[in-house]
């Protein structure tokens, strides 16, 4: 799910070795996701953070009114995934995708959400594919793969065309799968070596003022147990920078609230993309917030489920969804009368510009994140630096 990215703005971050006769050696585990590639699924996944849809939004017009029919049943994450699965393994190419998937979820370590991402975006090259009469994945030419970037920009492939963003997203998982068919034999050549994926415009991250992000968190009533949950929930939000799938995923014993001063801030585990853990502190605030939600609200919550050991409990007693997560944020948002659309992610977008804004390094920023790259971090410094240029332009004498 990431990053901005031709190769110019794909740097190529393939681990490859060469052996003593010159020849690539398939057997050692490849990075074949460059840092650009991952920074355009970490946007879409902010996008299925503050939406639940990884579809870009689009411009609301009034439904007309019909007679309400039942709604269909959802379907699963896990029946999506298997109808996926079913429809690769028809296919000779979808087949030897199916391949490429596996060494993504098994070498790599790929996070879920990631998964679903590149699964989707190779089903749709596999239909291509087959649309096409392309049996053999070694007759794939170059041809074949700019037809496809064209197809899934326009729509002409028979599915929605995609944003440019999304795009990009997708012509880089097709450049990662055939550049493994190539080192692993399957292929003789890489026909996608040379195709670029479309420049998507750089797109700042949208922080919150301070004072705006006070007037959200005091906008929740702590008169329910549900509102002490909202209010540890969204002062644990600002205070961590976490994502909000890692918000809701969290366990109870995930914390470790000290109540002792000299100790510090207390801490909290986290579980990012790909299950990677990384310790943050955690302020007094969120602290407080916390400890009042596990003394007086969670165990109302708890004990009309199941004993689950989730942290933040939905009215059920189950696990709170991203989805709710989401919907706290908004009715809170709405409270505090911010003008503004507000998500999840803009939370984590102001906890990163605030602390760089009050003088925090921008390598500190990148762990307490959990990016993978400072490059990904760097662009909260392109937002601080244009809240300095309004600073000057309304401070200094001989400015304008």
């Amino acid at each position: 799910m990431s990053g901005a990215d031709a190769d110019a703005s794909f740097p190529n971050n393939d681990t490859i070795a060469i052996n003593l006769h010159g020849s690539l050696n398939p057997t050692l585990k490849l990075d074949l996701e460059s840092e650009e590639a991952r920074r355009l699924r970490d946007a879409d996944l902010a996008e299925l953070d503050r939406t639940g849809s990884l579809q870009p939004p689009q411009a609301s017009t009034p439904a007309p009114k019909t007679a309400s029919k039942p709604a269909a049943p959802a379907r699963s994450r896990a029946a999506t995934m298997v109808s996926a699965a079913d429809e690769l393994r028809s296919t000779p190419a979808g087949r030897a995708i199916g391949s490429y998937l596996q060494h993504m979820a098994v070498e790599r370590g790929l996070a879920v959400n990631t998964m679903d991402a590149y699964r989707r975006d190779l089903l749709r090259y596999a239909r291509f594919l087959d649309a096409r009469g392309v049996e053999d994945i070694s007759r794939i030419t170059r041809h074949d793969v700019t037809a496809f970037a064209q197809s899934i920009s326009e729509g002409s492939d028979g599915a929605s065309a995609l944003s440019v963003r999304s795009a990009a997203r997708t012509i880089v998982a097709v450049r990662g799968l055939h550049r493994f068919w190539a080192l692993e034999g399957m292929t003789a050549a890489d026909p996608a070596s040379d195709v670029h994926p479309p420049m998507p415009g750089k797109r700042l991250p949208k922080a919150i003022s301070v004072n705006e992000v006070t007037r959200i968190l005091e906008a929740v009533s702590l008169d329910t147990p549900s509102g002490l949950r909202d209010r540890a929930l969204l002062e644990f939000l600002y205070s961590t920078g976490a994502r909000i799938s890692e918000a809701v995923g969290l366990d109870v014993d995930d914390l470790s609230l000290e109540r002792i001063p000299a100790k510090g801030p207390d801490v909290v585990r986290l579980f990012g993309k790909g299950s990677k853990e990384r310790l943050v502190p955690l302020g007094s605030y969120a602290a407080r917030a916390l400890d009042e939600y596990l003394v007086r609200g969670r165990p109302a919550a708890s004990a009309k489920g199941k004993g689950t050991p989730a942290l933040f409990l939905n009215a059920r007693g189950g696990r709170l969804s991203r989805q709710s997560a989401w919907t706290i944020l908004k009715n809170a948002a709405e409270k505090a009368d911010i003008g503004r659309d507000v998500s999840p992610h803009t939370l984590r977008h102001s906890f990163a510009t605030h602390l760089l804004e009050g003088g925090a390094d921008v390598r500190v920023v990148q762990e307490l994140l959990g990016h993978a790259s400072v490059t990904t971090t760097q662009v909260y410094t392109l937002v601080t630096a244009e809240t300095l240029r309004e600073v000057y332009a309304a401070a200094h004498p001989r400015a304008l």
